[in-house]
């Protein structure tokens, strides 16, 4: 019998009012796993007015040992939970499971990190002004389907911290881990109202929370078009709003890189996860010396990855959906028709298993890749990469930061010092040296332009969950 899920609200499980469901699928093989209640805006409202009341009528906000109980409890959960929830997210998500796993002990990580700044901040200027930093109020978090417990616990740890109180909105796509994830809260003692989890359509759930007056703070990770739609509806009280959008990043090999290194880091850079994280490098710029070398041993080491089932922990799992595979191999048609090179893979996979089979895309590499291209310019969020040839280091750094977006990108080099040189030209809120994809609890992330406003993570995400205040004695 198919596992049913409800929405957590004011502490309790409970049903859309409209007793409306939809079905959660394996993109592993395309079958249903689970179904969850599909929440209205009534639902929305009621999540909104149960967050509202925990905040302006319990202590939770003024309780700072409690907040540290409440996030170091729910640390050693996720830990003691964490072999069945990365099963969870496996088959809801698709990613290996060894992943999956790391990334359930990652959140448990970020409780225990945030745990330890809940104590109020506060900073004396001079003998008369002290700044003080306080809770926001009510935070709407709205998160994708691409990592989906790592990405509400984002939000929800430095949110808690803070002393707001939260409604988290999961991807419809991948709702299960997150609804686990209200239910660890309380069993760490969250109070009612405090933590608030409900699936639903974006543009019914998400729209609500983004635009009710009672939500005073709003944090959004997905894509571009959905973050600016985010930011308007958020205008209605010009509620504070944290948005990490999409990426483009660029990868970038110096001449005197080590080859074998690069060539690993660049096949992990843009394959981890089927290509769908944000800051896959997705662009990959290679000096015109050493690239005939570097392709040959790029398409030697993507040859080599074992595509699968997450639980069976192969090198990559399916893309999400169907839809996205549809739109994955629809860029990669696009590739082909502006002229680039197809030197890999471009298919999808059949792996002959259950009712669709699966969603499955092979890694695919595009070289001779001009910067205007359609796939070098639009985020595809799947297991494309684009190769561009660059002549010297000035040109390189006009094609990194030749696209709207401004979240990642890296530099390959044996000399440190001259890849911090080029790293400060490239216009991205994270720049990774000789590795990828690294995000450090302590450590701020996000976005120049179009990749978000806002950072998550260490004191720079938490106090995007607190207001500032000045108070000066005369």
């Amino acid at each position: 019998m198919t596992t049913h899920y409800k929405l957590w609200i004011d502490g309790e499980w409970t049903e859309a009012e409209s007793e409306s469901r939809f079905s959660v699928i394996n993109p592993a093989t395309g079958e249903e796993i689970a179904t969850a209640a599909s929440a209205e805006r009534v639902d929305a409202r009621r999540a909104i007015d149960a967050a509202r009341d925990a905040f302006d009528n319990t202590d939770w906000s003024s309780n700072p040992s409690l907040r540290t109980r409440v996030l170091q409890k729910a640390a050693v959960l996720l830990r003691k939970d964490a072999d069945s929830l990365a099963r969870l997210e496996t088959l809801d998500n698709g990613m290996p499971i060894g992943w999956a796993k790391r990334f359930v002990l990652d959140t448990a990580d970020f409780f225990e990190y945030f745990a330890g700044l809940t104590r109020p901040l506060e900073e004396k200027l001079d003998e008369h002004s002290t700044v003080f930093y306080e809770p926001i109020g009510v935070a709407a978090g709205i998160v994708p389907w691409n990592l989906p417990l790592k990405m509400a616990s984002w939000k929800v740890a430095p949110a808690l911290a803070a002393g707001d109180t939260i409604v988290l909105k999961p991807s419809s796509q991948t709702p299960l881990t997150a609804l686990k994830l209200g239910k660890i809260c309380n069993r760490a003692g969250c109070p009612k109202g405090v933590m608030n989890v409900i699936a639903g359509k974006g543009s019914v759930v998400g729209a609500e929370l983004a635009g009710s007056t009672k939500v005073d703070k709003v944090a959004f990770t997905g894509g571009t078009e959905t973050g600016k739609e985010v930011m308007r509806l958020a205008s209605a009280n010009l509620k504070k709003i944290t948005l990490e959008c999409g990426g483009k990043s660029a990868n970038i090999v110096l001449e005197d890189a080590d080859i074998a290194k690069a060539v690993k880091g660049s096949v992990f850079a843009i394959f981890f996860n089927a290509g769908q994280v944000c800051t896959a490098g997705s662009r990959l710029l290679l000096p015109e010396r050493i690239h005939d070398r570097f392709m040959e041993h790029l398409i030697v080491e993507t040859e080599k990855l074992i595509i699968g089932d997450g639980l069976a922990d192969p090198d990559m799992g399916p893309v999400i959906s169907a839809g996205q595979m549809e739109k994955d191999l629809e860029y990669i048609r696009y590739g082909v028709e502006d002229g680039a090179k197809l030197v890999f893979g471009g298919k999808r996979l059949d792996m002959g298993v259950g009712r669709a089979g699966g969603f499955f895309v092979e890694p695919t590499l595009f070289d001779g890749v001009a910067p205007e291209m359609r796939i070098a310019q639009e985020e595809i969020f799947g297991p494309v990469l684009s190769v561009l040839t660059y002549s010297d280091e000035d040109e390189a750094i006009e094609i990194a930061n030749g696209t709207r977006y401004g979240l990642a990108g890296a530099v390959w080099s044996k000399d440190v010092s001259h890849a911090k040189r080029i790293a400060s030209r490239v216009r991205a809120g994270t720049v990774w040296i000789n590795t990828y994809h690294g995000a450090p609890k302590h450590a701020p992330f996000g976005g120049y332009r179009e990749s978000g406003i806002g950072r998550e993570l260490g004191l720079h995400g938490l106090r995007e969950y607190l207001e500032v205040k000045h108070l000066m004695v005369g």
